[in-house]
């Protein structure tokens, strides 16, 4: 049973990190200006989905937020087309550092999740021993 919740627990700090290494892109890319002929930075979003009862979690895939971004007028920007306008990705901050919060409890969480049971499995052996 403790090497069974130490295998799903471990699938779910894989999927966590994944989580936390997309929010960080995210937010250092958050103020990444382009032109307006190109693309916004696109931010990334995890999908997670579930492996089965002993399977734990996955990532599913990725999705891509909108390419068109936000349009700024910022026309001593260096990158400022006729009308003086950049692109900017469009990532809400606030959206962001609540993903950024979760994803670390969740790890955190699974993190004890895979001690406790590291624990248990170093009891029984001990009890083994004896």
């Amino acid at each position: 049973m403790a090497l069974d919740a130490i295998g799903i627990a471990g699938t779910a700090l894989t999927v966590h990190r994944k989580w936390l290494d997309a929010v960080a892109d995210n937010l250092s890319n958050i103020n990444t200006a382009t032109s307006t002929n190109g693309d916004a930075f696109r931010a990334r979003y995890v999908l997670a989905q579930a492996g089965g009862a002993d399977n734990g979690v996955y990532v599913a895939g990725t999705e891509l937020g909108d390419a068109a971004g936000r349009v700024v007028h910022e026309p001593d920007h260096p990158l400022a087309d006729e009308n003086g306008n950049v692109r900017y990705p469009d990532i809400d901050y606030s959206e962001q550092m609540g993903s950024l919060i979760m994803a670390q409890r969740g790890y955190q969480a699974n993190a004890a999740v895979v001690d406790r049971a590291k624990e248990t499995y170093q009891a029984a052996l001990q009890i083994g021993r004896n």
